[in-house]
């Protein structure tokens, strides 16, 4: 084993992960290269889908959210969807060759009279031989082991952005209250899909610290979405300029290198991205997408785009069938 697959560090400082992101783009690539081959030698891309089984009406002022009740972006609210409409969904992106399913709800908390029912769907999608991703908002005590049992591979919770930043993002919920609920996913042993969003004006200094807070997490999130903002007419951040591929591309690298035994997956953002900016993203370390023509509210590329690129690259779809364990601080490959 190299010296490469040995990680994950919870050390690292603010000034280690600064310093990767001023390398040279091709000395930064290099290096988490050496990462992604020393870790994840299949090199596979994996598949993920995302399903909004309630969208709009959330109470959270998140400033680039389309689902907040409190801007106007013509959404309309709807209901908790039905399991069987769900459950109709989940298959279909198993033909499709997702590996893990994500359902997503507009809430600030997940209430505990919509337990069950999200509980039944997990468990529906579980029997389909998928992977479980939920996303519901805060979490309460007690709520995490629920949806473990039930089936819960994965939650997903971001941290958006720096904890100096985040109040220039959302102010109806804290920074704190977020670890809160990654903390209550770890205690259940359900693991995390926690990253960030790039391109709401933040300086690359927040990116840093993003970066920073997430490797302090022990252990480290399974899977680090790296989002690159969507804009939405109506909302506070609608018109943000865009974040460019290089510089998407370098905080996937530096990801890459943190969180060497991560999913460092290419989010939100694709759609608006060339050919050649996702294809230099993957050369960055990532290895994971997001498929479906859809991620919540916003559009994402169809299936026979990410066929074409991968295709084009030379790549393949599928799960990783040699995922390392993490024993201490090591990961046996």
């Amino acid at each position: 084993m190299t010296n490469a697959a040995v990680a994950p560090r919870f050390d690292w400082t603010r000034e280690e992960i600064a310093a990767l992101f001023d390398l040279p783009l091709p000395d930064l690539l290099l290096r988490a290269l050496e990462v992604r081959r020393a870790n994840w030698p299949e090199g596979r891309i994996q598949k993920s889908q995302l399903l909004s089984i309630k969208t709009g009406g959330c109470p959270e002022d998140c400033g680039y959210c389309s689902q907040s009740a409190h801007f106007k972006t013509g959404l309309n609210a709807s209901k908790l969807m039905d399991v069987d409409a769900v459950l109709a969904e989940a298959r279909q992106a198993k033909a499709n060759g997702a590996d893990r399913f994500c359902m997503g709800a507009a809430w600030r908390s997940l209430k505990d009279r919509d337990l069950p029912k999200v509980c039944e769907m997990i468990s529906a999608v579980k029997a389909e031989g998928l992977e479980t991703c939920v996303t519901l908002g805060m979490l309460e005590e007690g709520q995490a082991e629920k949806l473990k049992a039930a089936g819960l591979d994965y939650y997903n919770h971001n941290l958006d952005t720096s904890r100096e930043y985040y109040g220039k993002v959302t102010s109806t919920r804290t920074y704190d209250d977020r670890l809160e609920t990654l903390d209550r996913c770890r205690k259940a042993g359900v693991s995390l899909c926690c990253g960030g969003i790039l391109g709401m004006g933040e300086q690359r200094s927040d990116r840093v610290g993003l970066i920073h807070e997430l490797s302090k997490i022990k252990p480290h999130p399974e899977s680090v979405p790296i989002n690159a903002l969507m804009p939405i007419e109506g909302t506070p951040l609608g018109k943000s300029e865009p974040i460019s591929a290089v510089d998407l591309a370098r905080a996937i690298a530096v990801s890459r290198i943190v969180f060497p035994a991560s999913w460092i997956r290419l989010s939100a953002g694709r759609e608006n991205m060339t050919e050649e900016g996702q294809a230099l993203c993957l050369a960055a370390g990532a290895n994971s997408f997001f498929v479906g023509s859809k991620l919540l509210t916003t559009a994402n590329p169809e299936a026979s785009e990410d066929e074409k690129l991968l295709d084009t690259l030379g790549m393949e779809w599928g799960p990783r069938t040699d995922k390392p364990q993490v024993s201490g601080e090591k990961v046996v490959a």
